[in-house]
């Protein structure tokens, strides 16, 4: 049998506040937490064993009000990890829960808990995920309104209320999806790190994906732009131009595009590895490639393409500088050359899939061309690709009515 108390201990000096602490008594031992809450003899109620509070026009009203709060969730808290260790244990002792109940404490926060995977992320060079946990976090305390939460207050009522939130924000489903995910999965590590007892808040929010408007764009547009020129505004070539390297390099991502090294060309094949998976590719080197390259002064770095032009310890903010630049001038491109479809740089890899699958490429070695780990990843790059042909088939169908 395990008590659980609330106890108050009284200053030996007159006039001085004393210190509220919580009692855990487990097989005859006496434990003891203490807590930052310090209030005078007159304030504390013995009998209820709790915090009493004035009436709300005094001055310590708002001290007392949100100590007897964080009070109460203590010793939930305290009570909670009582029932977890007993359902796991059969044995155990006083200092069993102590250590357990502190364990929660120490990131007990969700600003406290996802900020400790993030800096787990960046030691395992996982730069990128960081980042979306970061975007992640930062919208929730944004929803918050800079109020930070604790892992064991993320119940249903709250996830759903952040889910209202992000609808009202006029975010796509996919765009909350994402958030919801990452949120989720920091929920589910902090239950496997025993910091909280899982309650299934996500079960009624969207967690899947949606199936997005096309992004690709035919072949005839890729001819558009490669022949499209270019005089008044310079940065607008070499927008078009990282964009065809994409297309050229089988949809090569942008990120990896931007670390590519000039030693991973050699003999006419261009070697690197996806950030995003580790995978490795190989790439014939095709005449259109060296083009682009001698189309740019050499790169005084280690680095083959004009994207990362210093090795000063930023170049991570080099990277997403230039694709946020290039992505704002294939925005105007898409006006130059009159396209119906939106560019980015995200269109070249799904241009090249689309493409590549009209031409009656498998979709196995579509896939391994882009690096993806199965098929169903190109699946999805492919779910959308060319309705017309549907279309044209459903207007032969109906024809023989």
């Amino acid at each position: 049998m395990t008590s659980v108390k609330v106890k108050f201990r009284p200053s030996g000096i007159q006039g001085k506040t004393g210190s509220i602490f919580l009692q855990i008594i487990h097989r005859r031992t006496v434990r003891i937490q203490k807590t930052t809450y310090k209030i005078y003899p007159n304030e504390w109620d013995g009998h209820a064993a709790n915090i009493i509070c004035p009436l709300s026009g005094t001055e310590r009203f708002l001290v007392l009000q949100r100590y007897r709060q964080a009070l109460t969730q203590d010793l939930s808290r305290l009570k909670e990890c009582v029932n977890d260790i007993a359902r796991r244990r059969t044995s155990f002792s006083a200092d069993d829960i102590l250590k357990h109940y502190r364990n929660r404490i120490k990131n007990n926060t969700l600003s406290s808990f996802m900020n400790l995977i993030i800096q787990q992320l960046k030691e395992q060079g996982r730069v990128r995920t960081s980042e979306t946990y970061q975007c992640a976090l930062d919208r929730f305390i944004r929803f918050r309104e800079g109020e930070d939460i604790g892992l064991d207050e993320i119940e249903q009522d709250v996830v759903e209320a952040y889910e209202s939130y992000l609808k009202r924000e006029k975010l796509s489903l996919n765009t909350i999806s994402f958030y919801m995910r990452i949120l989720r999965a920091t929920y589910n590590r902090a239950v496997e790190k025993e910091l909280i007892t899982q309650r299934h808040p996500f079960r009624h929010v969207y967690t899947g994906i949606e199936k997005t408007i096309k992004r690709a764009v035919p072949i005839r547009v890729i001819k558009n732009i490669k022949e499209e020129t270019f005089q008044s505004d310079c940065s607008i070539g070499y927008a078009r131009d990282m964009f065809l390297f994409s297309f050229y390099t089988r949809g090569m991502s942008f990120v990896d595009m931007a670390y590519l090294k000039k030693k991973d060309l050699h003999k006419g094949i261009l070697t690197y590895r996806r950030k995003k998976t580790g995978q490795q590719l190989c790439i014939k080197w095709e005449p259109c490639m060296q083009e682009i390259i001698d189309k740019y002064p050499t790169n005084s770095t280690e680095y083959l393409l004009p994207i990362i032009m210093q090795t000063n310890g930023k170049e991570r903010l080099q990277y997403r500088n230039s694709l946020t630049l290039i992505n704002r001038k294939l925005k105007t491109l898409s006006s130059l050359i009159r396209s119906p479809y939106p560019l980015s740089m995200y269109v070249a890899r799904h241009s090249w899939a689309s493409i590549a699958k009209s031409k009656n490429i498998p979709i196995s070695i579509i896939s391994e061309g882009m690096g993806h780990d199965s098929e169903s990843t190109t699946q999805i790059y492919l779910a959308s690709w060319d309705t017309t042909v549907v279309d044209r088939a459903n207007h032969l169908i109906l024809n023989e009515l």
